[in-house]
């Protein structure tokens, strides 16, 4: 049987993984409050399955892992309270992607903003985390071939939806502008 994780091993796993978890809450939530909470309950978890990792493989697939999953049941609960009447908080763009996202893409990453959740994941893993397609497939516990599709759906929405508003940024107050 492993042993336990120790102070001393937790504490330098949240000093050396905390903003990388936080980071990747924040770009699939868009909220600061939802991205605290979800990198607190990562580090709960990681202290209490620690016994459970296998530490001959890599740890930043792992904590990802239960970071994403964190962050879908926490939005899960969230449209339940909404559906309720009770009150968590707002997911809002409270950052902008601001520190996170380089001041050159941020007009590409408020459109990312909009997607729907599983197209969000995947192109926030792949692009703005840096993984591998096929880690990423690994984060999100889906086949490669699925992880391919969903990248290839959410880039095809995002040309849609960035083409859309390109368009519609011609027309200001009746009149077409020329680019």
């Amino acid at each position: 049987m492993k042993t336990q994780i120790t102070e001393q091993k937790l504490t330098q796993l949240f000093n050396e993984h905390s903003a990388y978890v936080y980071r990747t809450a924040l770009l699939l939530t868009r909220s600061e409050a939802l991205a605290d909470d979800i990198t607190q309950e990562t580090f709960i978890k990681v202290m209490k399955k620690y016994d459970l990792y296998d530490e001959g493989r890599p740890f930043r697939p792992w904590i990802n892992r239960i970071a994403v999953n964190i962050t879908r049941n926490m939005l899960r609960k969230q449209t339940w309270f909404k559906l309720f009447g009770q009150h968590m908080p707002e997911v809002v763009d409270t950052a902008g992607g601001q520190g996170f996202v380089p001041d050159s893409s941020q007009e590409v990453w408020q459109h990312v903003a909009k997607l729907s959740l599983k197209c969000r994941e995947v192109i926030v893993l792949h692009y703005y985390q840096d993984l591998s397609l096929e880690e990423a497939a690994q984060v999100l516990g889906i086949p490669l071939g699925t992880c391919k599709s969903r990248l290839n759906s959410a880039l095809s929405k995002l040309r849609i939806v960035m083409k859309q508003d390109s368009d519609n940024a011609l027309f200001q107050g009746g009149k077409l502008y020329e680019r």
